[in-house]
């Protein structure tokens, strides 16, 4: 096994892994510490190269340390990707490797579930790193982290709905909601329980056509899906989705989804602000299952009762960040880097 630090400014500490013998290739990036130690995903995709991995590692575990720092969980931000296709390359030893190299950051970085990695993969990497969360409960971890997920979503749409019209009452609400898996339909579930209507569509259409007919969904094409008018559209799978291109094609009031990376760029969220939609940002609106692995690494242990009470103050953290937004006359997505700067530099001036 061969590790090799990379140079990247403005990150704590960023290293690649070449195993031979397992085929092991991928990256760990440590964006910021000052409020804990790293916690992040690990991921494995079939990148096209280790520039495309590095891109993606860097850029989430930066939104790590953002999300972490809004969200309060005492946390810092990193981020692991493993190159390769998943279909072929998993194996328990590659996880162990994996591990190996988790380890030699020596605490800095803590994994959890992410992309096409699930508890049985986790289970291996915890046989060479303690560094591990989101096992299952028998492991005496916290599990799935999806449910918590979804929760903070539906604590996130409260505070959206109640920015776009001053009530957070769903009755008469239409949410349109691209994807509809682990974390999305629990959340369209508890949007529907409150009262909204759903729409919904994923690229699996056949999968969508089956939750509809079972819960009562309305089902439309994942192609083109932008242009349909809703009250709330609810991103909940694929990334970079809200862009040059289907921005102006949004017929909303309101961007509430559980995806990662909505926007494909910054800048992208001051089109929304200039079009009127109030766009929840997505590491503050879908940070539950962060919170809820956050409460699992503290030195009180997990308890469940901790964790969802510190869920549903995604509630407060996203009226905080439409304050400032409001206050500033910037981007919610702006507001949000603002807060959480402000609560890693309050960190630092009392360390």
């Amino acid at each position: 096994m061969e590790i090799t630090e990379i140079q990247v400014d403005g990150y704590e500490k960023v290293a690649r892994c070449r195993d031979d013998e397992t085929g092991l290739h991928a990256l760990i990036a440590v964006h910021d510490t000052t409020l804990g130690p790293a916690l992040g995903g690990m991921r494995l995709l079939p990148y096209v190269s280790e520039d495309e991995a590095l891109f993606d590692v860097l850029r989430l575990s930066k939104g790590m340390t953002y999300k972490s720092a809004v969200a309060q969980t005492g946390l810092g931000g990193g981020k692991s990707v493993i190159i390769g296709d998943p279909a072929t390359l998993k194996s328990p030893a590659l996880f162990r490797a994996m591990g190996r190299f988790i380890e030699s950051f020596g605490g800095k970085y803590i994994t959890a579930e992410d992309m096409n990695i699930g508890i049985a993969d986790l289970n291996s990497v915890h046989e060479t790193t303690k560094h591990v969360t989101g096992l299952s409960r028998e492991e005496g971890s916290s599990g799935n982290p999806s449910p918590y997920t979804a929760r903070g979503c539906f604590q996130g749409a409260r505070a959206t709905a109640e920015e776009a019209w001053g009530s957070d009452d769903f009755t008469g609400r239409t949410v349109l909601m691209q994807g509809v898996g682990a974390v999305g339909l629990p959340y369209a579930l508890m949007l529907q329980k409150a009262g909204a209507k759903l729409i919904i569509c994923d690229i699996n259409h056949d999968y969508a056509l089956r939750l509809g007919a079972e819960h009562g969904f309305e089902v439309v094409p994942d192609s083109g899906h932008y242009k349909i008018e809703c009250d709330i559209y609810a991103p909940c799978a694929r990334g970079a989705g809200l862009n040059d291109e289907t921005i102006p094609e949004l017929n909303c009031k309101a961007v509430a989804g559980c995806a990662n990376n909505v926007l494909l760029e910054e800048r992208h969220a001051n089109m929304l602000k200039e079009r009127g939609i109030v766009y929840a940002p997505d590491y503050v609106i879908n940070a539950g299952g962060i919170i809820n692995v956050g409460v699992e690494v503290s030195p009180e242990g997990y308890n469940e009762e901790v964790a969802l009470a510190k869920v549903d103050r995604i509630y407060d953290n996203l009226k905080a960040v439409y304050a400032v937004a409001r206050r500033d006359n910037i981007s919610t997505h702006e507001a949000s880097g603002r807060l959480a700067e402000e609560r890693i530099e309050a960190a630092r001036a009392t360390a």
